[in-house]
This record gives structure tokens, sequence and C-alpha cells, in this order.
């Protein structure tokens, strides 16, 4: 089994972050071999600042370790001005041996762009902490009319194969970089 964390990382109310994620969740479990762990940002209260010295509260402490847990990440980012949002950056930037040699799936929604203004910062974020965000990515323009009530989309074949497409990307690397630190920890 390869675990897989997917980030939900608007924190907005009224967002459209968890309809996407359910949508992929729902994508991921008929794709089988993976456990999965949905992690919500808006579930958590990230501290903006920590002073040094102090352990972290209980909440920071399981998330810590739910990222640790992963073998592969998925982050759900909207595009706010033409980046991702906030909360996103908050997580990544508490942690840092929790995303080294691990694999990063991007799924991005918004406007015109579908997000990829987002999607494309990141890649240079998790570079910086060795992580290996894929080249396929899931974009969704406009997304608030392509949902139906229940979460599904309404035209779902191309959304869908590029769900496999990247599912199959992420458990290839999932697994070399799971079967590398484990053979060899990142690092030494």
């Amino acid at each position: 089994m390869l675990n897989v964390a997917i980030i939900v990382g608007s924190t907005r109310q009224g967002r459209f972050g968890p309809v996407v994620a359910d949508w992929f969740v729902a994508q991921a479990k008929t794709y089988g071999g993976l456990e999965l762990d949905v992690i919500d940002l808006a579930d958590f209260d990230l501290p903006v600042t920590l002073p040094p010295g102090l352990p972290p509260t209980p909440m920071m402490a399981d998330l810590s370790r739910r990222l640790h847990a992963a073998d592969a990440f998925v982050v759900v980012t909207p595009e706010y001005n033409r980046s991702f949002p906030a909360s996103v950056k908050n997580v990544i930037d508490w942690h840092y041996a929790e995303w080294q040699a691990k694999p990063v799936g991007l799924i991005s929604y918004g406007g015109i762009s579908g997000g990829q203004h987002a999607a494309q910062a990141l890649r240079g974020v998790f570079a910086e902490l060795h992580a290996v965000t894929l080249r396929d990515t899931i974009s969704f323009v406009n997304p608030w009319h392509s949902f139906d009530a229940e979460g599904g989309h309404v035209d779902p074949e191309e959304p869908e194969q590029a769900a496999r497409t990247m599912l199959g990307r992420l458990v290839w690397w999932g697994r070399a970089l799971k079967n590398a630190r484990a053979a060899h920890p990142y690092g030494t």
C-alpha cells in the first residue's frame, strides 16, 4: 500500500476545494492500492509564528505525523492572485523532512487559467524541499459550473483520464522513492 496524503489547500469560507478533493478521492479509490489521508487545512489552526524552544501543539504534532507517514502527496489548491493560498505555504514551511524525496501531484482550480499559476508557483517551492512534483497535473477552469450537486463532474471523460494519468505517475514515483528511502535514507 502506498500512503497518499491529499491536502485541501483553501481555508476560506464558501470554498470549493472540498468538492474537488472529494472528486479526486473517489478517483483514487477506484485506482486501488492506496491508503488515502485527506488533510483539510481548514481543520488546523496553523500558527504564523512559534517562539523557539516551545514544543509543538498536539494539533501540529498530529499534522506532522500524518505528513511524515505519507509516501506521496496530492495538493488541491485554488489560485489566488496568480499563486497559491497562504494556508498552503504555511503548512509547507512548518515542515521540511516530511516532504523530502516524495512525489507531489498538483490539482488546481480557478478562473480562466484553471489555477495553473498556483501549480507552477508550487513547483519551485517543492523543489527547494527536495520533493518531486509530477509533470502531469489536473486543473479545472471555472469549476463551479463543472460539478453537479453530488460532486460528480458533469463531463467526466477528460478529468477522469487526467486523474488516472496522475495516479499512475504518483504510484510509480511513490513506490520508487519509498524503496529508495528504505534502501538509503535521503540526505545521509
